[in-house]
């Protein structure tokens, strides 16, 4: 087993990233980080991928001893390749990073940066010796997809972090929170400038997206871009080289097929199927009073304040343990746990469905709805805007273990 995947604190973007690995045909060992030390030791890991979430809660779920253990499997000649959170993982941020790379992360105070999503266009760093094996073949410009990213903080002078890509500016799909930039006028925006001082594309050309270096014996790679997205083919194709170059494994395509996790069931227990269809009505309802939106088969995208991370998220849990027949280990871990579940999935969807309905009629009528209140509402299901809670992390960290067992089941 030469590659593995960090499971904690990655919930939607973990679940991408498998299925990535699945779509290449690349065998990937599912790690959790109490087990991390060990298995590097015993799996003979070359490649570490971290998904996106939270940085903050991966490196708490790693705790000193893991995060040491990471460190020391670079260091040691490894290779660590992280997207979005577990690029901010990667960086050296006290409290929410492991320093294999020098630089920092932006802080968060409502940035535009962050709110965007979709395809960015890329200029690749000039070929060097360096990094020939790190970059893509015959191009030096790309659209690639970010989903809600971090930002890099490049310090001025020499630096021995290597910037791979920089942002060059808009694709041809990318939002700034619910807004489509390509579906907007040129002369709109230039007006929203000029008579209201509004600036929507954020100030990014020439700003790193991907960057690379060595720790010790070993390398880093940070990509604030989710390049595991599905039918995304510059992204896929520059994914399929790196895992052939840092997990010396062959995928066995350059592009990744179009990802529809919500269609087929195979596990056909009553609470897990009626939890699923429940979510995806939740889907629909948001839909019909255009709070959500579709944006990929797997993800839908939000107006600003609705708790689109969470529903993504839960949805997503739900449709992947449906959609696959499960092995007994599996079984028996919902058996532990579907009372559970069902009791909080009830009260959760009808707190869902009465917050987002009251967001609907906020939004309509805003002296209708007292935001306070509403706003405590959406906490206690969802938790704050960037960190996950309420009543949606009580339901994923009851899947939690069912879910790692249902799909490490696929590597046996």
């Amino acid at each position: 087993m030469s590659v593995a995947l960090l499971w904690d604190a990655s919930h939607l973007w973990g679940l991408l990233a498998r299925q990535a690995l699945t779509g290449f045909d690349v065998p990937c060992r599912l790690l959790k980080a109490q087990d991390i030390a060990q298995s590097f030791r015993s799996d003979k890991v070359s490649l570490l991928i971290v998904p996106g979430g939270s940085a903050r809660h991966k490196f708490d779920a790693l705790g000193p001893a893991g995060r040491a253990a990471v460190r020391d499997f670079v260091a040691s000649g490894g290779h660590y390749l992280g997207f979005c959170g577990g690029a901010g993982l990667g960086l050296s941020d006290a409290e929410m990073g492991i320093g294999l790379c020098p630089w920092k992360r932006v802080r968060m105070n409502g940035r535009l940066q962050h709110q965007l999503s979709g395809h960015v266009r890329v200029r690749f760093a000039r070929r060097a010796a360096a990094n020939e094996a790190m970059l893509p073949d015959d191009c030096s410009e790309a659209e690639i997809p970010v989903w809600w990213p971090g930002w890099f903080e490049e310090p001025a002078g020499p630096s021995d972090v290597c910037v791979l890509a920089r942002y060059a500016g808009a694709g041809a799909d990318l939002h700034v929170a619910d807004l489509d930039l390509g579906r907007l006028p040129a002369p709109v925006l230039e007006d929203w400038s000029a008579a209201y001082g509004i600036r929507l594309m954020p100030a990014m050309e020439g700003a790193p997206c991907v960057v690379h270096g060595r720790f010790g014996e070993g390398t880093y790679t940070l990509s604030y871009s989710h390049l595991e997205t599905p039918a995304s083919l510059r992204a896929n194709a520059w994914l399929a080289k790196l895992l052939r170059g840092l997990g010396h494994v062959s995928p066995r395509a350059e592009k990744l097929p179009a990802w529809y996790p919500s269609v087929g069931v195979r596990w056909t227990e009553p609470v897990l199927l009626s939890c699923r269809e429940g979510m995806l009505e939740l889907l629909a309802l948001g839909c019909e009073q255009g709070l959500l939106f579709p944006r990929q088969p797997w993800l839908v995208g939000w107006h600003a304040g609705v708790p689109g991370v969470g529903l993504n998220t839960l949805s997503l849990a739900f449709c992947m343990l449906a959609g696959k027949a499960p092995a007994p280990a599996a079984e028996a871990a919902w058996d532990r746990v579907k009372a559970g579940v069902a009791e909080t999935f009830a009260r959760f969807r009808h707190g869902a469905e009465s917050c987002l309905l009251a967001q609907r009629l906020a939004a309509t009528v805003p002296e209708a709805v007292p935001a306070q209140e509403l706003a405590a509402r959406r906490k206690a299901l969802f938790g704050t805007p960037m960190q996950s809670g309420g009543l949606c992390q009580e339901l994923l960290d009851l899947l939690d273990e069912t879910l790692f067992i249902h799909l490490r089941d696929e590597e046996n």
